[in-house]
Order: structure tokens, then sequence, then C-alpha cells
């Protein structure tokens, strides 16, 4: 078990009371809040191609970001290296940048532990011989292949990554916490007489070698060969305004990026968002209560404590259609006096933290997803979604279903392809008119990009319906 204080003082020949100088030297120039984020990562990554290994490489990253915040106006600066020089330089270049000419007397920090442990990894997928780590790709190709004859090419990967983080602040904080990562993920391609389809699938999470069972590994190359061998017998999807069912799971990628996003406190702080001073109104349906809980064992966007040092937990974004808060980190936190929700998230030491989601996702309903389908006389069943594009300021979305079928007098038909769903994610949202009681979580793949930074997260959904909703297609 790696104690993380110990850690960094051991590795790197660093002690406490040189940190409490070096939070110190941050605070030189008057700042009101300053803190260090130290890292030690290591990333792994392996790839099959064409039934060969295409790709094999490993990498060491380690360095330090040192913050100040004075006002509303913030200095950062990092380093590369985890030395005590080479931190001070960088604690001085933060401290000139949020110069406010104040006096600040020293700094003290308590060590402490994060109060929950959500990933006790026995094994890293990270420390296993290669040849173990091939031997499951391997296994991935010949059951995709096996699926059925269509399949032509099978790409599949292997990520980890085993990060180890430290975190002082100027509010007395020491923590640190070790961040095991790991994932699977498959392609497969289709090809009847030339028409090429694609299926993609895999998972993962903050978890151990011994996730990827025989099981695990069949289910994902069964999947994204399922995924491919559907789209062949694919018709253009139709055009126009109708009824959109979403199914569970994967679909809340379309929550996080179309209304998600738009609930993180620095776009509402800055009115940005379409959310913006909505608190205690209606925004969505009654039926939609969303939250963001960072604290699910196990799962891709959870985190013992965030990037800034504190516990995450459940932050209930909207209750029943009424907003009742935004993802808080520090910064806004301490500019709006809103209650922190273990929100602040950042990619590495070379980037400042700012309010993230975790594992985003809508709570359950009371209608049978069956009941759901039978429910639509004509409309779309999206399943799964490829890329997006969405709007904070006004909350406008586009995005790509990678598989969806039509909905014909209550019955699933045809799977159609080229479907785009079009909207406004607050929009949509008053537009849930029944919401299934089959919740889920994706299978851990997701990665959320902003400002330039990206971060591990989960999303989920249960089947929902949406009363009508702009559908792009060629037919």
């Amino acid at each position: 078990m790696i104690e993380p204080i110990k850690f960094f003082t051991d590795k790197f020949n660093i002690s406490i009371s040189q940190i409490e100088r070096l939070l110190g030297a941050a605070l030189s120039k008057g700042g009101e809040y300053a803190d260090l984020y130290f890292e030690y990562n290591v990333l792994n990554n392996l790839s099959l191609e064409e039934q060969i290994i295409k790709s094999a490489n490993r990498a060491v990253r380690q360095g330090v970001g040192v913050r100040v915040i004075s006002g509303e106006r913030t200095g950062f600066a990092y380093c590369d290296e985890i030395a005590v020089d080479a931190i001070h330089k960088a604690a001085v270049t933060a401290a000139c940048i949020a110069d406010s000419g104040a006096s600040v007397g020293a700094v003290n920090v308590t060590a402490g532990k994060p109060a929950q442990d959500l990933y006790p990894v026995k094994a890293l997928l990270g420390d296993q011989p290669l040849e173990a780590k091939i031997e499951l790709l391997q296994k991935i190709d010949r059951t995709a292949r096996a699926y059925d004859r269509r399949i032509r090419e099978v790409q599949a990967g292997l990520a980890d990554e085993f990060k180890v983080v430290l975190i002082a602040t100027s509010e007395d904080l020491l923590i640190g916490d070790v961040q095991p990562l790991a994932r699977t993920r498959v392609m497969c391609i289709a090809d009847d007489d030339g028409n090429l389809q694609s299926g993609i699938s895999g998972g993962g999470g903050r978890i151990g070698f011994d996730y990827f069972n025989d099981a695990i590994i069949e289910h994902y190359a069964k999947e994204a060969a399922r995924q491919a061998i559907v789209q062949l017998d694919a018709t253009d999807a139709p055009a126009g305004t109708m009824e959109v069912v979403l199914g569970a799971g994967w679909p809340g990628i379309l929550l996080h990026e179309a209304v998600g996003h738009g609930l993180e406190a620095d776009f509402n702080r800055k009115g940005t968002s379409a959310f913006s001073g909505l608190i205690g109104r209606q925004v969505a349906s009654p039926l939609c209560t969303v939250v963001d809980e960072g604290s699910i064992p196990n799962r891709r966007g959870s985190l013992n404590i965030d990037d800034e040092g504190n516990p995450t937990g459940q932050a209930v974004l909207i209750e029943n259609g009424i907003l009742r808060g935004y993802l808080q980190d520090k910064l806004s936190s301490r500019l709006t006096g809103a209650k922190l929700t273990g929100n602040g998230r950042r990619e590495s030491y070379r980037h400042l933290p700012m309010p993230r989601m975790t594992n985003t996702f809508m709570l359950s309903g009371n209608d049978a997803p069956e009941d759901i389908i039978r429910s639509v006389k004509r409309g779309l069943y999206a399943v799964q979604f490829g890329g997006g594009q969405v709007d904070i300021t006004n909350g406008k979305f586009v995005f790509s279903a990678s598989e969806a079928y039509l909905i014909e007098d209550g019955k699933i038909t045809s799977p159609v392809k080229g479907a785009t769903l079009i909207g406004n994610g607050p929009v949509a949202l008053t537009k849930v008119v029944a919401v299934g009681n089959d919740l889920a979580l994706d299978e851990g793949i997701g990665t959320c990009g902003k400002d330039g930074q990206s971060v591990p997260v989960g999303v989920g959904m249960p089947t929902i319906k949406i009363s009508e909703m702009t559908v792009g297609g060629t037919k």
C-alpha cells in the first residue's frame, strides 16, 4: 500500500517543512490562497491491429503545479521536475502573476488522508507481464472474428495509468491519493460485399487486472462485432420532427454534453451558460432528476478526493425539474459563496483546476422501458452515440447516433444509419415525457474535454422518451 505523502517525501527528498515554505513563497506577493499539486504518473498503452501488436509505449509524467488566487486573479506556474528549487521558481512566478501587495504570514499544513477508498486495487494492469496483456488483446481479436464471418478487421487497445498525487494548500491541507485507471477499447469493421460498417465497445474504470476476465473480454468483443453487423442492414435514417427514445446507459453522453457542461460553476459565474441565474427555477420536466456523483466505487469518473483535495460525493443538480445548484471548484466557490461539491478537476500538474463533471446521470423513473417503446407511434430509438457538438451559451447540440432504430406502431423495427439528433439541451429536458426504471451507467470509456483539458468521466441514464426532437437524416 503506497502512502502518498511518504511516497513524495521519500522518492523526491522533500520535507513537509519545505512544502510549507514553498506555499509561503507562493503567497509572498500577498495572494489569498495557494496550492501545490504534486503528480507522479506512469502511463501504458498497447494496441493490436491486423492481428499483430502495432504499438506499445510507456511514459512517466511528473511535476508540480503551483496556483495562487487573489480575488478573481489566478497566478499559475508549473515545473516538470519534483525538486525544491524548481518548485520555488514556479511558486515565485505564480505569486508575481497574482500579486496583490498584501502581507501574508507563515503557512502550516496538517497531514490527512481521504475519508473514502473507492478503488482498492490488488493487481495493477500496468504491473502485468507484457505477454499477459498481449494475450488479452488476442482473445478480443479471436472472439470478435468468431462472432460473424463478415468481421474483416479488429482493432483493440489497452491503456492504463498509475497516478500518485499530493495536494498542499494554504488552508492547512496536505492530502494525497493513489489513482489507478484502466480501460480496453475494441473496434470491429464488418464487410458485406463492399458495404463497410463499424462498431465500437470497451470499458474499464479505476480497476485492476482481475477485472478483465474472460466474460468481460468476450462481452466487449461481441458487442463491437454485433454493432458492426447490425449496421450492415441499416437503411438511411428519416428526417423531421418526431418522438425520440434514448436507451439506457451510454446515451447519457447527450445529457453530459448538452446539459452537464452548462451546470459547471465557472460558466454560470461568468453568465455564459444557458442555466445562469436559474437556481430554484423549473428548467426540466418534473420527471427529471440529474446528479453528479464522484464517489461511486471503481467508476472511471470517481475520485477519493478531487484535484483540489476536497472529498467527492453526490451533487444534486436538477431535482424533479428544479435547478438546485452548480458543480463547484475552489475559485468559483470562493467568489460566489457556494458550497464546494468536490468537482475541482485538472488533466495534470500542467493545468489549472476548474469545475468538471465526474459521473453524471439522470435517476430512474417509474416507467417500464417496453411500455415507453409501446407508446411511440413513429419515432427513433437511439442506443449508441458517436461524436457531437454543443454550444454552452445556448445549449444547442448536434449528436450523431451510431446505433439507432425506427419505432413503428410501438415496436422497434429496422436499424437506421446517418441519424443525427438536433436540439437544445434545456428545451429537450422540458420535453421528457417518460423516464424508465432501468438506470444504467456507461461501461467506462468516457473522456471529457474542456478548455483543452481531458479528464476521465462517467455518464448514465435510464430509458427516456422526448416528445419531439429534430432528427437529421437523409430520407
